[in-house]
């Protein structure tokens, strides 16, 4: 897979699992979905891969829109579950044609948690996902220099907005004003030393280089390379394209 994020979350599974699968929790702390719902399911489909429908909106331009199909493992012999999709867009301004990934959910047995901490035992949450540009040639140069780097670290953002709504209860929306009052400081700060060399070299730094607050979202803090070896599930392979 192109991209990999992961973070640990201290929270319980089913907590986890709910915020991810139910696109009415997912649409709230991801910053690459404004829009995701469920298609119908067949009479007695409900628990078998389900289709869905995902929107982008980004203002000014319009929405851009796309339909997947997703499937997940709740109950594995290990204690770990898994959930995959697969997705396209046929809107001319996506630049995602189609593509596919997965999410591992792995408890670590307690580690790194409090005495006494059950309800906070750690969780290794990850994701591997790739896709296929749209635009020929220039969608492939776009992607590499500009829209990878883009997704790669809107997905750590989002997973650390996840952690912070598990850990400590501060919900994604509130999560995003810290975030962007934090944004708007460091670069008042920018405008202030203006005119002065020295002062704005000191205030680039200190904006760049002084860490979040702990309650601000921030992608610096998930893992952004594999571990270990990771391979996509098996599940993903039983999908079809949407």
């Amino acid at each position: 897979m192109g991209l990999y994020v992961e973070t640990r979350v201290r929270t319980d599974l089913d907590t986890l699992w709910e915020r991810t699968q139910d696109p009415a929790e997912h649409q709230r702390w991801d910053l690459r979905f404004t829009e995701i719902t469920y298609l119908p399911a067949e009479p007695g489909a409900e628990d078998g891969p389900r289709r869905f429908r995902y929107a982008v909106r980004v203002p000014p331009f319009p929405a851009v829109a796309g339909t997947g199909v997703s499937a997940g493992e709740r109950h594995r012999a290990g204690g770990d579950r898994v959930s995959a999709l697969r997705f396209a867009s046929p809107h001319p301004l996506s630049p995602l044609a189609e593509g596919s990934g997965y999410w591992r959910y792995l408890p670590q047995d307690g580690e790194d948690v409090e005495d006494g901490d059950e309800a906070g035992r750690g969780i290794r949450f990850l994701t591997g996902y790739d896709y296929r540009p749209r635009w020929g040639r220039f969608g492939l140069v776009a992607d590499r220099l500009v829209f990878r780097p883009l997704m790669g670290w809107a997905t750590a953002w989002s997973f650390d907005r996840l952690r912070l709504w598990c850990e400590h209860g501060l919900t994604p929306e509130r999560a995003r004003a810290h975030w962007l009052l934090e944004l708007a400081a460091r670069a008042l700060l920018v405008a202030f030393c203006v005119g002065h060399p020295l002062a704005l070299a000191a205030g680039c730094a200190a904006a760049l280089l002084v860490p979040p607050s702990p309650r601000t979202p921030a992608a610096r803090r998930c893992l952004r390379t594999p571990p270990d070896r990771s391979r996509a599930p098996r599940l993903l392979a039983t999908l079809e394209r949407p």
